[in-house]
């Protein structure tokens, strides 16, 4: 093997880290579009500023995410750890740490993503069969005279349909085939009158739909055995379920789609019918060179809007909010850490003083004072006269201690606690 060539070339040119960080930054940012990500939140924080930062992880991996204060503020969905969500947004590098991450501009639950996972994976076995094959299609006639319109009686899409017919002056007859549109049991009436409708032999065209609602109000049509009848019918139908962003199954398994009930009935009732059927050849191999021209302008708008993001203020500006916030959360740190060692520092020396205050040993020796005072009150004069003794005095007051000394009739003073008696020696 050949060993690997270490000289400092052209190519082999020392890079810095920041130039290093900002080619990657380059790269990533210029070569992946945004996209949906799905994954579940995890270590959610939300910033002061209003920036909120989260992980997105699955089995295998975590993806590091920033939701800007503008795109926060337009988000209905309440975030919070273990939630399972789709993100979509951009790859981002913050060069101050060398890592990348999502830059998120909207968020939607992923129960919502589930539905559409059911919808995708039905619609894919189904075309697999063919079902949705252009070759199994029929032409719309021209001028029907009799159409059967598959839908609740009661729902406002049935006199929007008539409403349309009558103006437009269709004179053919129209009959409504009453059955749930929504709910619990509804795919089952449906599938059961695109087949009675089939048997009575009357109709010229059929037309399947209803109003618009949610996803889970629309999903009766998306039911297997509702498409596969509508895709088996002999009697060309029309599919014109919900308003024009609205797709379900029955769409392309019908004979035709319209974008509302309304659009069905002027499409029944128009005359550029047999042009619209002329045109629909031409019309899909016009939609397939329209989609890969799109792809490729798309590719190059988007080449174009990621060289400009980079040169955009917008992106330093968010990227200084990330080195804010970084920056923020480091000095917070850092005063909490001084703040809590000159806390144990005071803690110490509130100790070492009060080991050498001088509160201790004055109490001590007040106590000593004390008991050596009761000693001294005890042994007092004052005190002896209390426990009944008595002092004997003569007249100059001086003390008498001996009775050998004393002449009778001599005047002495007997002191007692309490006050003097006068008496006379005999």
């Amino acid at each position: 093997m050949k060993p690997a060539d270490t000289s400092l070339g052209d190519a082999g040119r020392v890079q810095g880290v920041t130039e290093f960080t900002r080619r990657v930054k380059e790269l990533l940012e210029g070569g992946l579009a945004p996209c949906w990500v799905a994954g579940e939140v995890s270590n959610l924080r939300a910033q002061a500023s209003g920036h909120v930062y989260f992980s997105l992880k699955d089995a295998g991996a975590q993806l590091g995410c920033v939701l800007f204060r503008g795109d926060a503020a337009r988000q209905g969905l309440a975030l919070r750890d273990g939630l399972q969500v789709l993100a979509y947004g951009e790859v981002s590098v913050y060069e101050a740490r060398g890592q990348y991450q999502l830059v998120v501009r909207a968020l939607i639950d992923h129960g919502a993503g589930r539905l559409r996972q059911e919808f995708e994976q039905l619609k894919q076995r189904l075309a697999a069969e063919g079902l949705f094959a252009a070759a199994r299609k029929q032409p719309l006639p021209l001028l029907p005279r009799t159409v059967g319109f598959i839908t609740s009686p009661t729902g406002a899409a049935v006199q929007d349909f008539i409403r349309i017919l009558t103006r437009r002056g269709w004179t053919g007859r129209l009959v409504i085939l009453p059955a749930k549109v929504q709910g619990e049991g509804a795919a089952a009436e449906l599938t059961a009158m695109v087949r009675t409708a089939e048997a009575l032999n009357i109709f010229d065209l059929l037309v399947i739909g209803r109003g618009g609602g949610s996803a889970e109000d629309l999903w009766a049509f998306n039911e297997e055995p509702l498409v596969r009848a509508v895709a088996d019918c002999g009697v060309p139908i029309i599919s014109a379920v919900g308003h024009e962003i609205d797709t379900t199954l029955c769409d392309y398994a019908a004979d035709a789609r319209a974008e509302t009930p309304s659009g069905a009935a002027e499409l029944i009732s128009s005359h550029y019918l047999a042009a619209t059927e002329r045109l629909q050849a031409a019309a899909a191999g016009m939609a397939a060179a329209l989609e890969n021209a799109l792809a490729g302008a798309a590719g190059k708008l988007d080449h174009a809007r990621s060289r400009l993001r980079l040169l955009a203020p917008t992106a330093v500006i968010e990227s200084n909010h990330l080195r804010l916030d970084d920056l923020g959360n480091r000095l917070g740190a850092a005063l909490r850490s001084a703040v809590q060692g000159r806390r144990e520092t005071l803690g110490a020396a509130r100790l070492r003083l009060v080991s050498a205050s001088p509160e201790k040993r004055v109490q001590l020796e007040s106590h000593r004072l004390l008991a050596l005072w009761k000693r001294l009150e005890s042994a007092s004069p004052a005190s002896v006269l209390k426990r009944g003794y008595a002092i004997v005095r003569d007249e100059s007051g001086q003390p008498v201690a001996r009775a050998m000394g004393l002449k009778p009739g001599q005047a002495l003073v007997n002191e007692f606690h309490d006050g003097q008696v006068r008496v006379r020696a005999e």
